[in-house]
């Protein structure tokens, strides 16, 4: 099968075009200012730069490759780049995702058999407000609640989700929506597993195991972007077209509880400093989803503990740093 990842250069992406390639597919990958040192990945994957917001760019892949998948990952991915780039999260978000669809709609008019299937990334900060309004069995937030994002990117975020499903009751694309929920790995950065493990691998050479963080009294359901991957492969194949379905991980952890699997790992403890510059002018109490869809339609489950992320993420640290 034919394949093609957008955000390729990115944790998720870059594992996935792995992934797929090592299961026979002829995957092709773009990036753009990649979060991820690229050259990590099999020299044998097929990687073209390409900025999604333009649409030239996009097309002249779209004509050229024709994939029989497409999964979207392509974007401006953290909440707090959005605050000061926030015309750049609306333009890579949005622009990006109509982009794809409207080079998918170029090549059916030369190729009237042309149907796709496409995957797009989507979020669970489309939620926003709403999650801090769920109480007891329902913090496990259904794809049924109200969208009030608290931050531009999750705007932009409820944008291509909506875009989305448009361009598949109005073109009839096939595609999903997949809000995905918090999740990290090897090659991920800038959240608080993947920082706080670099850190510690840092603190483990120097000797200063002094660790600046934010907001530690949060809940997250974090997962393994392994986990993260199969679900959105289970959805290509077995998820209803036209539909959404969250991807989260059942476990909830609070952050302060993630600062304590590392050290156990690590083999000490930190010195703790609170810096208000890591915390956020609004931040969710608790971020889970609702997976029964998921489990329903796909028979998706969760195989990767925690401490088994971290255990692989300061092994990479060490190996990388």
């Amino acid at each position: 099968m034919k394949i093609w990842v957008t955000g390729a250069g990115g944790m998720v992406g870059s594992h996935m075009v792995e992934i797929l390639h090592s299961q026979g597919h002829e995957v092709l990958g773009t990036y753009y200012k990649p979060t991820t040192d690229i050259t990590e990945i099999d020299s044998a994957i097929r990687m073209v730069e390409c900025d999604v917001r333009y649409f030239q760019g996009v097309l002249r892949l779209m004509e050229e490759f024709q994939p029989d998948k497409i999964f979207h990952l392509a974007a401006q991915s953290y909440p707090t780049v959005s605050w000061t780039h926030p015309q750049i999260t609306m333009d890579t978000n949005i622009v990006g995702t109509v982009n794809i669809f409207e080079a998918v709609k170029s090549v059916r008019m030369r190729r009237k058999d042309y149907d796709p299937v496409v995957i797009v990334a989507c979020s669970s900060a489309e939620y926003g407000a709403t999650l801090d309004k769920l109480e007891g069995k329902e913090v496990y937030v259904k794809e049924t609640a109200e969208l009030l994002p608290l931050h531009p990117y999750g705007v932009s975020k409820v944008g291509q989700d909506l875009l989305s499903f448009q361009y598949f009751m109005n073109d009839h694309i096939r595609c999903i929506r997949a809000r995905i929920f918090n999740s990290t790995g090897t090659r991920k950065v800038n959240d608080v597993t993947s920082d706080f493990t670099k850190r510690a691998v840092l603190a483990e050479r120097s000797g200063n195991h002094e660790l600046r963080v934010g907001n530690l009294n949060t809940y997250r359901a974090i997962m393994d972007q392994r986990d993260l991957i199969s679900a959105l492969q289970l959805l290509s194949d077995k998820g209803n077209f036209g539909d959404v379905y969250n991807i989260s991980s059942e476990h909830i952890y609070q952050m302060k509880d993630i600062v304590t699997m590392i050290e156990d790992e690590i083999g000490f403890r930190f010195e703790i400093k609170v810096d208000t510059a890591l915390i956020r002018p609004t931040d969710e109490k608790i971020i889970v989803g609702d997976i029964a869809k998921l489990q329903r339609d796909t028979g998706w489950k969760q195989r990767i503990p925690m401490v088994q992320t971290i255990k692989d993420m300061i092994e990479y640290w060490r190996r990388v740093l």
